[in-house]
C-alpha cells in the first residue's frame, strides 16, 4: 500500500509537462535531452505524452516554437501504443490538431508539417479509417488543405501499402472530385499520390495474389483520373505538372482497362514524347514510363498488340536522338542519369524488337539512309545493340544491313563513324563480312586507325573526338584479327595494302601488329609468297620494304611503331632476296632490343641519332649481303618514290634521303646516280633545317663513291644561287625573300660540302680542300643571318677541319689554307654586339655558339700555328661562356664542354719556351678565378673543370710533349718539345725548355684552388684535388736546376704520393668523409710549399676565408690554421702581423657567426704557435676602436672582437692573466650599475671623453670579455670560477632578486646583462639546463616566474654540485636579514629548493629551519610560502626530527589571508602526508579535515584540486581516537566529491578520483574494487559519469544508513557556483531517488528535488543544467516506486489552461 500511494503521489504530468515545454527550449542540448527523456516516458506511459503533447500542441505554432518536435514525440508515442490501448476519440483530437496544423500554413514541406504528416501516419497504423476519415473532412474543406492530405495519404501508402489498398476506393472517390480544381502549383503533389498508390497496388496484387483490389469501382475510379491526367494535367503550362503526371501515368497504365489504355494511346504517347525536349531527367523519367506502355501495350499476354509498328515510328524516331544525347553519359561512370536513359531507350527498342523485328529492322535502315547525324547515330547503336538479340529473326536481312553499312562509309560525322565502326566489329563476331565489302569494312577500320587530331575533323559540338574514334577503330581490328578466325581470308593478305599509301601511315603500327598475327597463325599452312604474288593489287616487296625501313624513324613511336614494323620484317622476309632473310635473323632482334625499354632510351639524349644510324647501317649491311645489283636499281627506284608519302617538315623525309645516299652509295652507274641527287635535291625542301640536314648527309654519303659527281652536283647549285630572272625581280622588291632564300641555299651547300668533306676518301680530299677555300669560294657562303643557316656554315667550316685531321691520321698531313680567316668567320658568325649580355642568349644562338666554339677547337688545332693576335681575339670572344645560366642544359652542357676544348687547344698551341708557356697558362687560370671562386655551383664546376684540363695538357706539353687532339700515349700527332721549337735547343739550358717554379705562383694558386677541395659540390672537390695535384705534380717534374725550393726532395715526393692516393680514393668511393680527405690534402700542401709559398699563401688568405660558399670558408680556415701550427716557427715579426691583419680582416668582412669564430680560431693559432704579444696587440687595439667608434651590440654577426675573447679563453697561457685583469675590473665597479653607466654614455665619441667615459668603455669591455671567458669553455678559466662557485652563486643569485625587482619597475637593462653573464657562468662550469632555465624564464616579470626561476636554479646546481650547497645556504640564510625584499624573496626562493640537498648538515640545517620558521610571518606573502615550501622541502632524515613544527606552521597558514599562502599550504601538507607520523597529525586531524572542507569551495580550481587531495591523504591517519569524527567529516564530504568527479578542471576530476578510493575502505562499501576500477570511473565522457553515478548510488543506496545526509548535502549542491557541477548534484540526487526503496527519503525529498527541479528547469540561464533537469525528470518517473503513473492521464481541460498560460512555457 505505501508503494502504491507513492506511485500515485509522483506528480508525473506536470514532470511531463515540463519536458514538453523543453521541446521549444533555445539550446538543442535541452531539446535532446527533454526528447529523450519524452521517448523513455512514452514506451512506458505513451498516453500520458500524449496528453501533455496534446495540451501543448492545442495552441499551434504560434503560441509554441517547436511544432515539430511535438508531433516527432508524439508520432512516437502513438507508435509505442499496443494494439487496444489506443483510444480511438483520442486519436481523432490528435489526428485534428496535425491536420489543423498542416492547413493552418499555406506552405508545404516544412519541417513541422512533415513531422504532423509523420503523426497522421502513426495514427493511420492504429486506426487507417480514423485518420482517412480527418483527412477526408479537409480534402473537401479549402482547396488549400487538399494538397498537404494527398501527401498525407500518398506517405501513408507507402509505409503501410497492405493497409491502405483496401481503402482506395473511398480515397479515390474522394480525392477524384476535387481533382478538376487543382492549381497546376499543387498538381505535382496530386500526380505524385497517384504514383505512390499505383505502386501500393502492385505492391498489394505481389503479396496478395489471391485477393485483387481492384474491383469495378476502383476500375472505374482509376480509369477516370487516367484520364483526366491524360486530357487535361499533361496539358499543363507548367512543366513540372507534365513531368509528375507522365510518371504517375507510366505507373497507371497496367491497371487500366485494355480498351481504355487503347483509346488513351493517341494522347499519352505525345504527352510522354514532349518531355524528350528538355533535359536528361525528364528523359529518364519519359523513358521509364514509355517502357512501361510499351511493354502493357505490346507484351500483355491478355490479348494483341495495341499499337502497330506505323504508331510505334514517331515513338521510335523521338527515341533516337536521345541514344545520341546520352551515349557520351553512358561512357563516363559519373553520369549515371544518361547511363540509366541509354539504357532504357534500348529497352524501349527491344520491346518493339521482339514484337516487330522485320519492321523495325526496316525502320532503322531507313533512318540510317536519311543520313542524318542524330538520327544515323542512334539507329547505328541500336543495331549494335540489337543484332545480337534478334539474330534469328534477322538473320535474312544480311543484304540490306551490308549495303546500309556501305552507303554510310563516306559520313563525316565523328560519332556516326565510331557507331558505323562498332556496329562493324558486331557483324564481324556474326559472319556478316564477306568477299570485298569485307575487305571494304576493314579498309574503313583502318583509314579510322589513322586519324588525328591534326586531322581537323571534330565538328562544333561534336561529343566524339578523333583520339576516341581511333582508339575504337584499333582495337575493333585487333578484335577481327585474333577473335574472329573467319576474317583472316578477308585479311591476309588484304591488309599489306594498307602500308604503303599515305592516308593509312597513323596506322602501320595497328596494320602491322595485325599481319604478325596473322603471319603467326598461318606460318605453317599455304605459303605466303605464293598468296602475295597471286594478287596484283598487292604492293611489291620493294615497296614494302622501303616504306617500312623510313617509318622505322621514330623509336618512341606509340603503339611500338619500331617494333610491330621490325616484327612484321622478320615475317615478311621470304619476299626478299634469300641472303636478306639470313641477315636480318641475328640484325632484328638487336634492333628490337634497342627500342624495347623506351624510358630507359629517353635517357640517352643522342638516342634518335645512334637509332637513324642503326637504320642506315641495317639498310647498307641488307644491300651488301643481296649480290643483286638489279634488285638494289629496283629498291632505289622504290625509294624514288616513296617522297610524295612525306611532307618536306617530317623526319621521315630526313631518314629517306639518307637511305637513298647509301644505297646510291652502292650503285656503280654514274648516269644513275647523277640521275637520283638531282632527284632528291628536287625533292628537298632546303628550308627546313632537318630536311636539309638529311639531304647534306645523303650528298655525304654518296659521295664516299662519287665525290666528283657530287661536288659536280654542289658547283651547278652554287653558281646558279639567285641567277633565276624570277629571283631576281622578287629580290629587288622584298630583301627579306632575297635573305632566307638565300640563307637557306648557302646553309644547305655549306653542308653539302662540309659533309661530303667527311666522307670522301682522304686520298683525294686534299685538292678539294685547297679548291674550295683557296679559291675563296667558302666567302659566298658565310653572308648568312638566319641562326640555323649560321650553324650549317659553322658545321661546314668544322666538318672542312676535320677532314684536315682525319687526313692527317691517314698519313697525309696538309696544312688548312687561310685558317686565320676561317676562324674570323666562325667568330663573326657565333658573334653578337658588344652590349649584349652573355645571359640573354636564345636556344638558337646557343646551338650556333656551342658549334662555333666546337669549330675554332678544331681550326685551332690544326697547323698552321695560331698566331698572338688571333688567340686573343679568340679567347676574348669565349670565355664569357662560363657565366651562361645552367638551363637549357642539353644546350649549355655541350657548349662549355668545348669551350674547355677550345682553351686546352690555345694553351697547346701556344708559347715559345717554357716560361712563356706557364705565363700564359697562369693568364688563362687568372681569368678563370672569378668562375672558380663564384657562389654558382655550376660555375664553380665549369671553372674547375676548364683548370683541370688545362693543366693536364700542360703537364703533358711540359714532360712529353703534346697532341693537338688530346690523345694520350703514343700516336701519330704527338709532338715532342725539342721539336716545336725552330732549330736544335739540345745544347741550350733547360729553362729555355721548362718554366722556374716561381712562375707557376704555387702559393697564390693553393690558396685560391685549396677552398675547392671543401666545396659543397662532391664533382668540384674531385677536380680541385686533382688541380693541386698537377700543379706539385708539375713542380716536381721540373729539372732540378729549375727548382730553388730548398725543400727536401724526398719528404715532397712523399707529401705528393699521399696527395694521389687521397685522389685515388676520391675516385673510387664517393662515400668517403670529406672532411678526412680535405685533412689529408691540407697535411700533404703543407709539406709540398716552400716557405716563400707559404707566406704568399697566408698573405692572401683574406679572399679564401671570405669564399662564398661555407664550407669552402671553413676549409680554407682550417688549412690556414694547419699551415700555422706546422709551420709558424718559420714566420718573422712582419709576416705574423701581415697574417694577423689578413685573418682580421677577414673575420670582420665575415658576417656568419660560427664562420667568424673558426676564423678567429685561426688567429688562436697563430698566437699559440708564434709570438703571442704581437697577435694580442693587434687585437687589442682593434677592441679598442671597436668599442669607441662602433655600436658593436648591432654589427651584422656581433662583435668579431668578442669572438678573438672566446678564442683566447681556450688557451692556458692566454686566460689566466685575461682572467686576472678582467677579475679586478669587475671588483671595482658594480655591475648593474656599470651597466646604467653604459646606457648613459652609449655612442658618445667625442675627443672630450672624460676620464670616467674611458673608464665606462672599459668596464663594458670587461662584462664583455668575462661573458667571453664564461662562455670560452676554457679548462684554466674555468678552474678558476671553481675556486669561488658558492660565492659566485651567492651574488648572482641575490643580484638576480634585485634585478628583477627594477625590472619589475621597467628597468630592463640591469637584468639583461646579468642574465648574460649567468648565462655564461653556466655555459663555463657545464651546466647546461641551469642556462636553459635562464633562457626560458629569464626575463619573466612576474614574481611567480622569476621566483620558480630560482628555486629551478638551486635545484640544478643542488644536483650538480652537491659539495657547494652548504657554503651557498650558508650565505643566502643570512641574507634572509637583509632590508631588500627582493634579495629576500631570492634568497628563501633558493634555500626552499638547496634545503632538499642539505641533510647531511645537521648545524647547518638546524639554522636554516630556524630561520624559515622565523620568517613564515615575514612581511612579504612570497617570503612567508618560500618559507613555508623550503620547510617540507627538507630530507626526510630531517623531517622525521621537525614534522610536528612544520604541520603546526601549515596549519596557521591555513588560515592566512593571502590566497596564495593558503594554497601553498595546502600543496605542502599533501607533501608532508606522505611521510608524516600518525603522532604528528593525529592530535589536529579534525582541524585540518574542517579547514580542507572550507578551501572546496574555493573559486581557484587549483585550490580546489588540492584540497581534495590533501583530504584524501589524511584518510590514512583515521586509526585512532579520531577515526569515527573523521569518518563522519568523510560522509559530509562525500556528495561534494561526487558532484565533483565531473568537474570543468581535469585536476579536480582526478583529485576526486584519487579521494574516493581512498575513502573507499573507510565507508564500508562492497565490492568497491569493482566500482572504483571500472571504465566509467576513469572517463571524463558525460555518460559515463553518469553510469558511474547510477552504479555508486545503487551500493550507496542498498549498503549505506546516510542516503539522508548525502541527500541534504546534494541538494546544497544545487546552488553552487558551477553550472556543471548543479548539474552533478541533480544526476546525483534524482539517481538516489530513483534507486532509493526508503520511503521516509522519497517523501521528504522527492517534492523539494521537484519544486528544484522545475525552478532550474524554468530560470535557469545555464543549458547544461537545464539539460540535466530534463533528463532528471525521465529518470525519476522512469524508476519510481509504483507502475500507478503509467496509467495516469492529465486532465485535458486543465492541462489545456495551464498550456496557455505564458508562464508555462520557456521564455
Amino acid at each position: 500500500m505505501a508503494s502504491s500511494s507513492l506511485g500515485s503521489s509522483i506528480p508525473a504530468p506536470e514532470a511531463v509537462q515540463l519536458l514538453v515545454s523543453s521541446l521549444a527550449d533555445d539550446s538543442s542540448v535541452v531539446r535532446e535531452a527533454s526528447m529523450a527523456s519524452l521517448r523513455d516516458i512514452a514506451s512506458l506511459n505513451p498516453l500520458l505524452v500524449l496528453d501533455c503533447c496534446y495540451a501543448v500542441s492545442r495552441g499551434g505554432r504560434r503560441r509554441f516554437g517547436n511544432m515539430a518536435g511535438v508531433f516527432q514525440v508524439m508520432a512516437f508515442s502513438v507508435g509505442a501504443l499496443e494494439r487496444g490501448e489506443s483510444d480511438e476519440v483520442f486519436m481523432g483530437k490528435l489526428a485534428k490538431i496535425a491536420t489543423a496544423e498542416i492547413i493552418s500554413s499555406k506552405e508545404l514541406n516544412a519541417d513541422w508539417q512533415r513531422q504532423a504528416s509523420g503523426l497522421l501516419v502513426s495514427i493511420g497504423t492504429h486506426f487507417p479509417d480514423l485518420m482517412m476519415e480527418e483527412i477526408f473532412l479537409h480534402l473537401s474543406g479549402p482547396a488549400s488543405a487538399s494538397p498537404a492530405m494527398v501527401q498525407i495519404l500518398a506517405d501513408f501508402a507507402s509505409s503501410d501499402a497492405l493497409q491502405f489498398t483496401p481503402r482506395l476506393k473511398d480515397v479515390l472517390s474522394r480525392v477524384l472530385p476535387i481533382l478538376g480544381n487543382v492549381r497546376d502549383v499543387h498538381r505535382p503533389i496530386f500526380a505524385n499520390a497517384f504514383k505512390c498508390w499505383s505502386q501500393a497496388v502492385w505492391l498489394y496484387i505481389t503479396d496478395l495474389t489471391s485477393d485483387s483490389p481492384l474491383d469495378s469501382d476502383v476500375m472505374s475510379f482509376l480509369n477516370s483520373v487516367f484520364e483526366l491526367l491524360l486530357r487535361v494535367w499533361t496539358t499543363s503550362r507548367d512543366h513540372k505538372v507534365r513531368v509528375s503526371t507522365v510518371e504517375a501515368l507510366g505507373q497507371m497504365v497496367g491497371l487500366i482497362t485494355r480498351t481504355q489504355l487503347k483509346s488513351a494511346l493517341p494522347r499519352l504517347i505525345p504527352a510522354i514524347l514532349e518531355l524528350y525536349k528538355k533535359d536528361n531527367d525528364d528523359a529518364l523519367l519519359a523513358t521509364f514510363s514509355l517502357y512501361n506502355l510499351l511493354n502493357a501495350s505490346l507484351l500483355s499476354e491478355s490479348g494483341p498488340p495495341l499499337l502497330e509498328f506505323e504508331d510505334l515510328t514517331i515513338v521510335l524516331s523521338t527515341l533516337l536522338p536521345v541514344i545520341s544525347m546520352n551515349s557520351e553519359n553512358k561512357r563516363h561512370s559519373g553520369s549515371s542519369v544518361g547511363r540509366k536513359a541509354y539504357n532504357e531507350v534500348q529497352r524501349c527498342f527491344l520491346s518493339v524488337g521482339l514484337v516487330y523485328p522485320e519492321d523495325l529492322f526496316t525502320f532503322l535502315l531507313n533512318k540510317c539512309k536519311l543520313k542524318e547525324d542524330n538520327l544515323t547515330f542512334g539507329a547505328l547503336c541500336v543495331l549494335k545493340h540489337l543484332l545480337p538479340r534478334l539474330l534469328e529473326a534477322w538473320h535474312l536481312k544480311r543484304p540490306l544491313l551490308i549495303e546500309a553499312a556501305r552507303s554510310l562509309l563516306d559520313e563525316q560525322s565523328l560519332a556516326v563513324r565510331k557507331a558505323l565502326s562498332e556496329l562493324i566489329v558486331v557483324m564481324a563476331s556474326h559472319c556478316y563480312l564477306v568477299g570485298p565489302s569485307g575487305e571494304l569494312f576493314v579498309e574503313y577500320l583502318v583509314r579510322h586507325c589513322a586519324i588525328g587530331e591534326i586531322d581537323n575533323l571534330k565538328a562544333k559540338g561534336e561529343p566524339i573526338s578523333p583520339t576516341q574514334l581511333r582508339a575504337v577503330c584499333g582495337k575493333g581490328l585487333l578484335l577481327l584479327t585474333v577473335t574472329i578466325p573467319e576474317m583472316e581470308y578477308i585479311l591476309w593478305p588484304f591488309l599489306l595494302k594498307m602500308i604503303v599509301p599515305k592516308v593509312y601511315t597513323g596506322a602501320v603500327a595497328t596494320v602491322c601488329r595485325c599481319i604478325s598475327e596473322l603471319c603467326r597463325r598461318r606460318s605453317s599452312t599455304t605459303p605466303m609468297l605464293i598468296e602475295c604474288k597471286a594478287r596484283a593489287d598487292i604492293p611489291i616487296p620493294e615497296e614494302l620494304f622501303t616504306r617500312l625501313v623510313v617509318l622505322l624513324h621514330n623509336p618512341l613511336a606509340k603503339e611500338q611503331l619500331a617494333t610491330q614494323i621490325l616484327t612484321v620484317l622478320g615475317y615478311l622476309s621470304p619476299l626478299f632476296p634469300k641472303n636478306i632473310s639470313m641477315f636480318w635473323q641475328d640484325e632484328i632482334p638487336k634492333m628490337k632490343a634497342y627500342v624495347f625499354d623506351t624510358e630507359d632510351l629517353k635517357l640517352d639524349p643522342s638516342y634518335q641519332e645512334n637509332w637513324d644510324d642503326m637504320i642506315i647501317n641495317f639498310l647498307a649491311e641488307s644491300l651488301d649481303v643481296t649480290h643483286d645489283a638489279d634488285w638494289v636499281i629496283s629498291l632505289g627506284n622504290a625509294f624514288a618514290k616513296q617522297y610524295i608519302l612525306y611532307t618536306p617538315d617530317d623526319d621521315h623525309a630526313a631518314l629517306l634521303h639518307r637511305c637513298m645516299g647509301i644505297l646510291l652509295q652502292k650503285v656503280n652507274d654514274r648516269a644513275y646516280v647523277r640521275d637520283k641527287i638531282d632527284w632528291m635535291y628536287e625533292q628537298a625542301d632546303i628550308s627546313i633545317p632537318a630536311n636539309r640536314l638529311g639531304l647534306a648527309k645523303a650528298m655525304g654519303l654518296v659521295a664516299a663513291s662519287h665525290l666528283d659527281t657530287v661536288l659536280e652536283k654542289l658547283k651547278v647549285i652554287l653558281d646558279n644561287v639567285g641567277q633565276s630572272i624570277f629571283q631576281r625581280i622578287l629580290s629587288l622588291f622584298s630583301e627579306s625573300y632575297k635573305t632566307e632564300d638565300s640563307d637557306d641555299i648557302h646553309a644547305a651547300l655549306a653542308l653539302m660540302y662540309g659533309y661530303a668533306a667527311k666522307y670522301a676518301p682522304s686520298s683525294v680530299i686534299e685538292a678539294r680542300i685547297d679548291a674550295l677555300v683557296g679559291t675563296n669560294m667558302l666567302s659566298r657562303l658565310l653572308h648568312v643571318r638566319q641562326q640555323t643557316a649560321k650553324q650549317a656554315v659553322i658545321t661546314a667550316i668544322d666538318l672542312l677541319g676535320r677532314a684536315v685531321i682525319n687526313a692527317s691520321e691517314s698519313g697525309a698531313t696538309f696544312p688548312l689554307k687561310r685558317r686565320d680567316m676561317m676562324l674570323d668567320y666562325v667568330l663573326t658568325l657565333m658573334g653578337r654586339d658588344e652590349n649584349e649580355g652573355f645571359a640573354e642568349s636564345s636556344v638558337e644562338l646557343l646551338h650556333t655558339q656551342a658549334l662555333a666554339l666546337n669549330a675554332c677547337t678544331t681550326l685551332v688545332s690544326v697547323e698552321p700555328k695560331l698566331t698572338v693576335e688571333t688567340r686573343n681575339r679568340v679567347m676574348k670572344a669565349t670565355l664569357g661562356f662560363f657565366a651562361l645560366p645552367n638551363d637549357p642544359s642539353d644546350v649549355i652542357s655541350p657548349l662549355i664542354d668545348n669551350l674547355v676544348s677550345l682553351l686546352c687547344a690555345i694553351l697547346l698551341t701556344s708559347g715559345e719556351d717554357g716560361r712563356s708557356r706557364a705565363e700564359q697558362l697562369l693568364h688563362l687560370l687568372r681569368q678563370l678565378d672569378q668562375y672558380v671562386s663564384s657562389p654558382v655551383d655550376y660555375q664553380r664546376k665549369r671553372g674547375c673543370m676548364a683548370v683541370h684540363e688545362m693543366l693536364l695538357k700542360f703537364r703533358k706539353l711540359c714532360v712529353a710533349g703534346y697532341c693537338a687532339l688530346g690523345c694520350s700515349g703514343d700516336c701519330p700527332h704527338r709532338k715532342y718539345v725539342d721539336r716545336s721549337m725552330h732549330g736544335n735547343f739540345s745544347t741550350l739550358p733547360s729553362v729555355f725548355l721548362f718554366p722556374d717554379r716561381e712562375v707557376l705562383c704555387l702559393g697564390d694558386r693553393v690558396i685560391t684552388y685549396l677552398p675547392r677541395c671543401a666545396d659543397t659540390n662532391s664533382e668540384v672537390r674531385k677536380i680541385s684535388a686533382q688541380i693541386l695535384d698537377q700543379f706539385f705534380s708539375i713542380s716536381l717534374s721540373l729539372p732540378k736546376a729549375a727548382l730553388s725550393s730548398g725543400l727536401d726532395s724526398e719528404e715532397s715526393y712523399k707529401a705528393l704520393s699521399s696527395l694521389e692516393d687521397v685522389i685515388a680514393i676520391l675516385k673510387s668511393d664517393a662515400s668517403i668523409d670529406p672532411s678526412e680527405v680535405f685533412n689529408r690534402i691540407v697535411s700533404s700542401i703543407c709539406a709540398l710549399l716552400t716557405v716563400d709559398e707559404l707566406v704568399a699563401a697566408l698573405h692572401n688568405c683574406t679572399a679564401a676565408i671570405c669564399d662564398k660558399i661555407r664550407q669552402s670558408a671553413e676549409g680554407a680556415i682550417q688549412a690556414v690554421t694547419e699551415f700555422v701550427s706546422r709551420r709558424g716557427s718559420q714566420l718573422n715579426d712582419n709576416d705574423i702581423s701581415r697574417t694577423t691583419q689578413s685573418l682580421l680582416s677577414a673575420a670582420v668582412h665575415i658576417t656568419e657567426k660560427n664562420l667568424r669564430v673558426e676564423a678567429i680560431g685561426a688567429i688562436s693559432a697563430l698566437a699559440e704557435n708564434t709570438q703571442s704579444s704581437i697577435v694580442f696587440s693587434e687585437v687589442l687595439a682593434t677592441a679598442g676602436r671597436d668599442i669607441v667608434t662602433k655600436d658593436i651590440t648591432r654589427m651584422r654577426g656581433g662583435w668579431p672582437m668578442q669572438d678573438a675573447f672566446y678564442a683566447f679563453s681556450q688557451h692556458t697561457e692566454l686566460s689566466v692573466s685575461f682572467m686576472e685583469h678582467l677579475i679586478s675590473v669587475l671588483s671595482r665597479s658594480s655591475l648593474v650599475k656599470g651597466d646604467s653607466h653604459k646606457d648613459t654614455h652609449k655612442g658618445d665619441n667625442t675627443s672630450s671623453s672624460s676620464e670616467t667615459h674611458v673608464e665606462d668603455d672599459l668596464l663594458q669591455a670587461a662584462i664583455f670579455a668575462l661573458t667571453a671567458f664564461f662562455r670560452g669553455g676554457g679548462k684554466i678559466g674555468k678552474k678558476a670560477v671553481e675556486k669561488s662557485y658558492s660565492s659566485v652563486v651567492g651574488a648572482l643569485t641575490l643580484q638576480l632578486g634585485s634585478c628583477h625587482g627594477l625590472a619589475s619597475t621597467g628597468q630592463q637593462d640591469p637584468l639583461r646583462v646579468l642574465l648574460t653573464s649567468f648565462q655564461a657562468f653556466c655555459e663555463c662550469v657545464g651546466d647546461l639546463e641551469m642556462g636553459k632555465i635562464l633562457a626560458r624564464n629569464g626575463e619573466q616579470r612576474e614574481k611567480e616566474k622569476w621566483v620558480d626561476l630560482i628555486g629551478d636554479i638551486a635545484g640544478c646546481i643542488s644536483i650538480k654540485r652537491p659539495k657547494e650547497v652548504q657554503n651557498i645556504c650558508i650565505i643566502l640564510t643570512k641574507a634572509l636579514n637583509r632590508p631588500q625584499r627582493f634579495q629576500r624573496e631570492a634568497a628563501a626562493a633558493a634555500l626552499s629548493e638547496f634545503i632538499r640537498y642539505s641533510g647531511d648538515f645537521s648545524s647547518v640545517m638546524e639554522e636554516m629551519v630556524e630561520a624559515l620558521c622565523r620568517h613564515v610571518s615575514d612581511d612579504s606573502p612570497t617570503v612567508r610560502r618560500l618559507c613555508l615550501r623550503g620547510l617540507v622541502q627538507m630530507p626526510s632524515t630531517c623531517m622525521n626530527h621537525y614534522t610536528t613544527q612544520v604541520i603546526g606552521v601549515i596549519l596557521a597558514l591555513l588560515d592566512d589571508l593571502d590566497e596564495s599562502v593558503q594554497l601553498t599550504a595546502v600543496s605542502c601538507l599533501l607533501m608532508v602526508t606522505e611521510t608524516a607520523s600518525s603522532d604528528a597529525v593525529e592530535p589536529i586531524l579534525l582541524n585540518l579535515s574542517v579547514r580542507l572542507r572550507n578551501l572546496q569551495i574555493s573559486m581557484d580550481p587549483k585550490m580546489r584540486a588540492n584540497a581534495f587531495a590533501a583530504f584524501g591523504a589524511l584518510s590514512k591517519y583515521a586509526n585512532g581516537g579520531q577515526r569515527e569524527g573523521f569518518v563522519e567529516q568523510i560522509h559530509s564530504t562525500l556528495p561534494r566529491l561526487v558532484v565533483h568527479l565531473h568537474d570543468d578542471d581535469p585536476s579536480i576530476r582526478q583529485a576526486c578520483r584519487v579521494t574516493l578510493k581512498q575513502f573507499a575502505p573507510l565507508m564500508d562499501i562492497q565490492n568497491d574494487s569493482t566500482l572504483f576500477d571500472s571504465r566509467a570511473f576513469g572517463s571524463d565522457d558525460r555518460n559515463d559519469y553518469e553510469n558511474f553515478v547510477r552504479e555508486l548510488s545503487r551500493h550507496l543506496v542498498q549498503e549505506s544508513e546516510r542516503v539522508d545526509t548525502y541527500m541534504a548535502s546534494t541538494i546544497q549542491a544545487f546552488d553552487a557556483p558551477w553550472p556543471v557541477i548543479q548539474a552533478n548534484a541533480i544526476h546525483f540526487a534524482t539517481t538516489m531517488l530513483s534507486l532509493s526503496e526508503d520511503q521516509h527519503i522519497f517523501s521528504h525529498y522527492y517534492p523539494q528535488v521537484f519544486e528544484t527541479l522545475v525552478n532550474k528547469m524554468t530560470r535557469s540561464q545555464d543549458s547544461v543544467v537545464r539539460a540535466a533537469c530534463s533528463s532528471a525528470f525521465g529518470l525519476l518517473l522512469r524508476s519510481a516506486k509504483s507502475t500507478l503513473w503509467r496509467g495516469a492521464r492529465l486532465d485535458r481541460t486543465d492541462s489545456g489552461r495551464k498550456a496557455n498560460d505564458p508562464e508555462s512555457a520557456k521564455k
